[in-house]
């Protein structure tokens, strides 16, 4: 009788614990190799720990469960709790989302995060009016140009299939007489192989991750620009958890962020190293491939200031003071 009791009170214990554990879906939209995705696999690692098992987030990476494109409706609408987007992907939605996604605007880590501290405030507040929030945002490396043929001026890009993955780059392509096709980084590493991609900007991160030396064997480090990506959160679901949950989510966001900045910078460093040990030149762009770039940017800025209004001109003044 003793035992039965013993039983029954160690299954009811078992049972509470099972009903008061909570399950989130993060989808991201990077391979798990990569430095954003360990950064959130540390990251749900930290909150079960400081949960105790409470809260247990599952990393979903190369775009298995959304792909990258779909991550925010998903977060939006409830059908994944918490999500990674890279914030350029939405800038036709809101211009504000692609300010860190304009050619030579933030072009170093130190301006990237000058940049982020005017855009943040205005990111929590439409995210909020979209049902979410901002719990931390991380910067790529520097992104440069990967090219199958040397090039020395932006005539050279001219018809040369290139990848674009938000609007800012299809926009680039255009400028330079590019051929823009869509494809998001899960499937870069297929359209290089079957010859839909030819050349592309990103990071060296992304080059290395998708083994990009396989096909492309130059990348002109413009260090163009440093887009971001964020990770958010449906409001309704972070509120329904309790006080102490809600404070680990968001200490574990906050150490994810400082600790994500460092290993972008890292990372940097270490891609390219190991691109060019896998065969890839890395080249300074030539003075007129620069002056093509900065004629593209500051051709972009102006666009961009006449979309977002006075909310984007404020941000770019507040950027520059």
């Amino acid at each position: 009788m003793k035992f039965k009791f013993s039983l029954a009170i160690a299954l009811s214990v078992l049972c509470a614990s099972i009903q008061a554990q909570t399950k989130w879906d993060l989808p991201a939209g990077y391979a798990a190799t990569n430095f954003h995705t360990q950064n959130l696999s540390q990251f749900a690692a930290d909150v079960d720990k400081a949960t105790s098992g409470k809260l247990k987030i599952t990393v979903h990476a190369n775009g298995s469960l959304f792909k990258a494109p779909e991550i925010k409706r998903a977060v939006q609408g409830g059908q994944a709790q918490i999500g990674e987007i890279l914030l350029a992907n939405f800038q036709n939605e809101w211009q504000i989302y692609g300010a860190d996604g304009l050619p030579f605007l933030a072009d170093s880590f130190d301006e990237s995060i000058k940049l982020y501290k005017v855009q943040k405030p205005l990111l929590e507040k439409k995210l909020a009016e979209q049902g979410m929030m901002l719990l931390y945002s991380v910067a790529w490396p520097p992104q440069g140009i990967y090219v199958k043929k040397p090039i020395n001026s932006a005539a050279d890009l001219k018809g040369v299939k290139w990848r674009a993955y938000s609007p800012a780059t299809a926009r680039i392509a255009e400028l330079v007489s590019a051929q823009p096709v869509t494809v998001q980084a899960a499937e870069l590493s297929q359209a290089m192989a079957t010859g839909v991609v030819e050349s592309y900007m990103s990071s060296g991160a992304t080059g290395f991750d998708t083994k990009t030396f396989e096909h492309i064997k130059n990348y002109y480090d413009t260090q163009a620009w440093l887009p971001k990506n964020a990770v958010i959160i449906n409001k309704r679901a972070f509120d329904a958890l309790d006080k102490p949950t809600q404070a680990a989510v968001l200490k574990a966001g906050a150490e994810a962020e400082a600790r994500g900045w460092e290993m972008s910078r890292k990372v940097n460093v270490e891609s390219l190293d190991k691109l060019k040990a896998n065969g890839m030149t890395i080249h300074q762009p030539s003075a007129q491939l620069k002056a093509d770039l900065t004629k593209v940017g500051d051709t972009m800025l102006k666009e961009w200031l006449a979309k977002a209004g006075p909310e984007g001109k404020a941000l770019v003044d507040a950027y520059r003071k």
